[in-house]
């Protein structure tokens, strides 16, 4: 009788897109391996497959910044079988215009984990537990968990698949903490959506000071907004009584993202060819063995010859490219005008095809189009520290452009700045003074009180300020290291963890923004069913394999 091998014993710490996305990929394999496999999965709350950040049960006014017809992440064998695309699934009128609320995605994404454990392939074993795992050891069986009193294992392959995991508040939010519980004052972040939601139900007439100004903070003001009963209505806010007297955005530099294309057709213009895009490939390669600046160089050449093309045939003119990318690499976003409401008049004129796009606009449309090539190039992890940390910071300068919210959203804000809602005034990198109730911005000769905070900041990725209990017993120990000051862990590209000893730590992975230094671009639902879930799959069966072979006999 033959020897059959016991299974492969493997756990999956974190079940949102990120953590289904690599479930998925190792579903996909195994039928053709016939690798048996037992998988315990992790994920506490009550939507595996969505995670927190993509509640099904979140407010519906929370929008994803990319429209149905860009959502490329239809699911690999053999899922397909039992569940369609995520816009055949909507089984709404067809809108490819439609940017739909993220609930919409986590309920799709909660379906599509039910479609895939209804089609594992024979010998593969799935159980889920609904437990937040803090801890991890390693013995000579394998890795071991625990969580709330359990203890789980041993394990070949353990995976962290984190979204957001917890963070230690920065010097300026932990201060304002310790203020808003002596004072009373409130301050709330900007997610969970519901309970900020909640809480607003008794700041009417309220001033609000948003710290950020970015997508987190464009959700915050259609919930303080819409989600207490106010609506848009020919061009015009119909106020609820409900709302707060004002809202006051501000940030670091006072800059709002750009709108993205109003529709297919306007985006169609200012979309890369595909010899724009080959070249751009060719220099990325050449980029990442290139010192930083060097690197910069190279990249932005193909970058200024696709902005020229655009500009020329929109009627702009190509002038100004290579002034705006020279700025750019040297400080993101000083070359802009300080003026916060020109992404909202000339953004929104530019989005939707009423004004040919400034080369900054026609730069950002081509990067985002450039975003899967960006990852295919430097994910897998040939890039010196310097240079992958230089391309980064590039790319997370230009999200202002590349993952611009939708233009309605970005008209509706403008149309509360002018109704008196959303106030500017005091938006570019204000002096916070703390009084007896709450907060005092100032901004030169502006000055505003506001009595609650909302921190719509996304916390940096630095692993030294992870504070997920999981992840930071890890980095304490050593067996998770940071790439460099402020960035995240040190992974291979298969998301196998570099431990302090420069030693991979068998079978212990680790994938998304907690890696963000290792692996670029990563702030996508396209990078949670992309490459990196495929490299993570392959290295696990790869690993079975070799573990599973017979040992040569003596000759």
């Amino acid at each position: 009788m033959p020897h059959q091998n016991p299974p492969l014993r493997l756990a999956i710490i974190g079940l949102g897109p990120r953590g289904l996305g690599a479930l998925e990929a190792l579903a996909a394999r195994l039928a053709d391996t016939g690798t048996p496999v037992a998988i315990d999965v992790f994920e506490p709350g009550p939507w595996p497959g969505a995670g927190p950040n993509f509640d099904p049960g979140q407010s519906p006014l929370m929008l994803l910044n990319i429209p149905i017809r860009a959502i490329d992440i239809d699911p690999p064998a053999p899922v397909p079988r039992r569940i369609a695309s995520f816009a055949a699934w909507l089984m709404s009128p067809p809108d490819g215009e439609r940017f739909p609320a993220r609930a919409e995605l986590g309920a799709y994404m909660a379906a599509r984990f039910r479609a895939l454990t209804a089609s594992l392939p024979e010998g593969t074993a799935l159980t889920r537990h609904e437990t937040a795992i803090r801890r991890i050891e390693a013995s000579e069986a394998g890795w071991r968990l625990d969580g709330a009193g359990a203890r789980f294992g041993p394990y070949d392959e353990v995976l962290l698949a984190p979204g957001q995991p917890a963070t230690r508040p920065d010097p300026q939010l932990a201060r304002w903490q310790d203020h808003a519980r002596r004072c009373g004052a409130e301050l709330l972040p900007a997610y969970p959506a519901d309970r900020l939601l909640e809480a607003a139900e008794g700041w009417a007439g309220k001033a609000v000071a948003l710290r950020g100004l970015g997508l987190s903070t464009l959700d915050a003001v259609r919930l303080l907004t819409l989600g207490l009963g106010g609506r848009f209505e020919d061009g015009r806010y119909i106020a609820s009584g409900r709302e707060p007297a004002r809202l006051l955005p501000f940030s670091l530099n006072g800059l709002p993202p750009w709108p993205k294309p109003a529709s297919e057709a306007i985006d169609a213009r200012m979309a890369p060819l595909p010899a724009e895009t080959r070249a751009f490939e060719a220099a990325l390669s050449r980029a990442l063995a290139q010192p930083p600046e060097a690197a910069l160089v190279t990249l932005c050449t193909p970058l200024a010859r696709a902005a020229r093309r655009v500009l020329a045939a929109t009627g702009a003119g190509p002038g100004g490219v290579e002034e705006w990318l020279t700025a750019e690499r040297s400080a993101p976003a000083s070359q802009e005008d300080p003026d916060p409401t020109v992404p909202l008049r000339d953004g929104l004129a530019m989005a939707r095809g009423t004004r040919p796009p400034a080369p900054g606009y026609a730069i950002g449309q081509i990067w985002r189009h450039w975003q899967n090539a960006l990852r295919r190039g430097v994910n897998p992890g040939s890039a010196a520290p310097g240079t992958a940390e230089a391309l980064i910071g590039f790319d997370e300068g230009l999200k202002r452009y590349s993952y611009g919210p939708p233009a309605a959203t970005i008209e509706e804000l403008a149309i509360l700045i002018e109704t008196g809602i959303v106030d500017l005034r005091i938006v570019d990198d204000p002096d916070i003074l703390l009084t007896d109730s709450g907060w005092q911005l100032v901004e030169g000769d502006e000055g505003a009180r506001a009595d609650v905070m909302v921190d719509a900041v996304l916390p940096s990725p630095a692993l030294q300020g992870i504070e997920a209990p999981v992840i930071a017993a890890l980095r304490d120990e050593g067996r998770i290291v940071p790439v460099a000051k402020g960035q995240g862990a040190r992974i291979r590209p298969d998301g196998q963890v570099i431990g302090a000893d420069g030693r991979v730590q068998p079978g212990l992975a680790l994938l998304g923004r907690a890696a963000l230094g290792s692996v670029i671009a990563v702030d996508s639902i396209h990078d949670c069913f992309g490459a990196s879930a495929d490299r993570w799959a392959e290295g696990v069966l790869t690993r079975a394999a070799l573990s599973a072979a017979p040992a040569a006999s003596p000759g």
